[in-house]
């Protein structure tokens, strides 16, 4: 499944993929195929994206297109 939602945050903070993936530590080439969907994004990347860019995993999935987070309990 493409992602079309995290170049976007991506891009949004100004970041190219090498730069997020030094950030993240994750290589930049695994997490291309993230962004294109050839390769499923793994559910702790997942989360740690999601509190990066201060949005809810359903964002970043496409479930809702409400940016900000649910509230913490």
């Amino acid at each position: 499944m493409k992602l079309n939602r995290l170049k976007d945050l991506r891009e949004d903070k100004d970041l190219s993929q090498e730069e997020l993936c030094k950030i993240i530590g994750y290589k930049q080439q695994t997490y291309s195929c993230y962004e294109t969907g050839n390769r499923t994004l793994p559910y702790e990347l997942l989360l740690t994206l999601a509190e990066f860019y201060n949005t809810s995993t359903d964002y970043i999935l496409g479930r809702t297109n409400i940016i900000k987070p649910y509230p913490k309990n």
